[in-house]
């Protein structure tokens, strides 16, 4: 390049910069969206994707229910999108209708969505929730009472399978039930969980939603596809063709699956919201 032009190019992308990132939305800080407590006004919209992203309108779950008991309010992270709440009052009311106890339900995401300082890296937009795979009885307790719970695990300690004296028919219902669910993208449990579903269940159709993914040894995750009237709501692909009773499930069991995934050792700046998490971040 001539050195002559070296210059001004360099001070021309340098002034390109801000206009650039001026199109994209704010960083995704979590301290700055945990600390809004409150939703803004407006329509409720998802945006972006459960693992980049924010919510708009959230409305709130209720503490209880017909047939759930929402666990660890005091987080505040019990907002979501209205398809959402509505999933939850569905797979309750299943649930109930199966003889099955109060569920407990935990996070779904905080009151603008976004980014949490722990406990999950997706929950952003307002169409995740975890629903605890306890069914023990449950009788109606205040809210206070309801944040200090130790579920017992449903995996084997060598997390080949799961535990007999914990693992009953009625834990493959509760998953069914909210696999069926009308909207459900996607529903995770520990792979363990799978591979006793894949045993005794193989080649229902409900089973393709049912994935296998790390942790999820006590509960099951829940994600909806984007609702009607979320246009900057995204989508991942569907699940793969089939029960997902296959290789891909016996890859969970293998070293290279068990070994702690490698983080960066020098980690970049945190990626940028979609453009219209700004206004749902300064909004009121």
């Amino acid at each position: 390049m001539n050195r002559t032009l070296a210059l001004p190019l360099a001070v021309f992308l340098l002034a390109l910069a801000p206009a650039a990132l001026a199109q994209q939305g704010p960083p995704a800080r979590a301290a700055d969206w945990a600390a809004l407590a409150r939703p803004n006004a407006g329509p409720a919209r998802s945006i972006g994707t459960t693992n980049l992203g924010c919510l708009a309108g959230a409305q709130a779950l209720a503490p209880e229910g017909p047939g759930w008991q929402a666990v660890r309010t005091s987080r505040n992270r019990h907002w979501g999108h209205p398809a959402t709440l509505q999933l939850v009052a569905h797979v309750a009311g299943r649930a109930q209708a199966a003889g099955l106890p109060d569920l407990w339900i935990g996070d779904l995401a905080q009151p603008r969505g976004g980014p949490m300082p722990w406990g999950h890296a997706s929950h952003q937009s307002g169409l995740d929730v975890d629903i605890w795979l306890d069914l023990r009885p449950k009788p109606r307790v205040p809210a206070a009472m309801r944040e200090d719970l130790t579920i017992p695990s449903l995996v084997r300690a060598d997390g080949q399978d799961v535990d007999p004296g914990r693992w009953t028919a009625r834990h493959a219902t509760l998953i069914r039930i909210a696999a069926e669910a009308p909207g459900l993208d996607r529903l995770l449990v520990n792979p363990a969980i799978k591979r006793r579903l894949c045993a005794d269940h193989a080649g229902a159709p409900w089973l393709r939603r049912v994935r296998p993914w790390r942790g999820h040894d006590s509960h099951m995750h829940i994600r909806l596809r984007c609702p009607p009237g979320s246009p900057e709501c995204r989508d991942i692909g569907p699940p793969p063709p089939g029960d997902g009773c296959d290789a891909s499930l016996d890859w969970w069991f293998s070293e290279e699956a068990r070994s702690p995934p490698r983080r960066p050792a020098r980690p970049g700046p945190p990626p940028r919201l979609p453009l219209a998490c700004q206004a749902v971040m300064l909004g009121r």
